[in-house]
């Protein structure tokens, strides 16, 4: 089962220093038929004004990945934490009990970036952060791990059996990924047109898949991926 959802038919949120578009039910955005895929909650496709963001504000029960698409964001949390993470690369928040965080664009250009929540296999434990590179030439033609809760993954960990990843290909390149039985991917291209076991997607359209053993990824302009695997 392949569910293709076109960027335009996304929610979408004009804040004037934010331009959003929720791949899911979130804030003023609801959709009952789009309340989640397996434990992905949500996937918000995020451009922040430069010298803007989002200020102190609190999470519980949520593993959030941000993944930077262009620009950079910088964070500061409760724990004492502080880091800027540019684009491409990945950072990690683990919410657990409770945290503070902000999320700002210190840049003077617009920042982009894809947030994504996901749901902890439980509920608790201390709260968490950390950041890594991670360089595109690394994932030229394959997925590699971003994030995940999956034993014998190397990447950023999160508290949920879930695995964030992400590839670059290029025009006319094809690539595979394995979905195991009753888990759920969701598959966006940052950037570039694919074809998904036969089905066409546009740049930053949100595609759904389960009960799909193998997803055949075909670039038509050179591409940039990410995906979620979850329960």
């Amino acid at each position: 089962m392949i569910d293709h959802r076109p960027f335009a038919s996304l929610g979408h949120a004009q804040h004037g220093w934010l331009d959003a578009a929720h791949h899911f039910s979130f804030a003023g955005y609801h959709d009952p038929a789009r309340m989640g895929w397996g434990a992905l909650r949500v996937w918000n496709d995020d451009a922040i004004a430069g010298q803007s963001g989002f200020p102190p504000h609190p999470h519980r029960d949520m593993e959030i990945i941000t993944y930077v698409r262009t620009g950079a964001i910088t964070h500061r949390d409760s724990m004492g934490n502080v880091g800027r993470t540019e684009a491409g690369d990945v950072q990690v928040m683990s919410a657990g009990t409770g945290v503070q965080h902000s999320e700002m664009n210190l840049e003077n250009g617009t920042t982009t970036l894809f947030q994504i929540w996901i749901l902890p296999d439980a509920a608790g434990g201390p709260p968490g952060w950390g950041q890594r590179k991670f360089p595109k030439s690394d994932r030229s033609g394959q997925f590699v791990t971003l994030a995940s809760g999956i034993p014998g993954d190397s990447a950023l960990p999160i508290r949920a059996n879930a695995r964030v990843a992400g590839a670059t290909v290029p025009a006319g390149a094809t690539i595979s990924y394995d979905l195991a039985p009753g888990r759920h991917a969701y598959l966006v291209s940052a950037k570039g047109r694919i074809r998904i076991n036969g089905i066409e997607a546009e740049p930053r359209d949100g595609i759904a898949i389960k009960d799909e053993p193998k997803i055949r990824i075909e670039a038509i302009d050179d591409a940039e991926l990410v995906l979620v695997d979850s329960l």
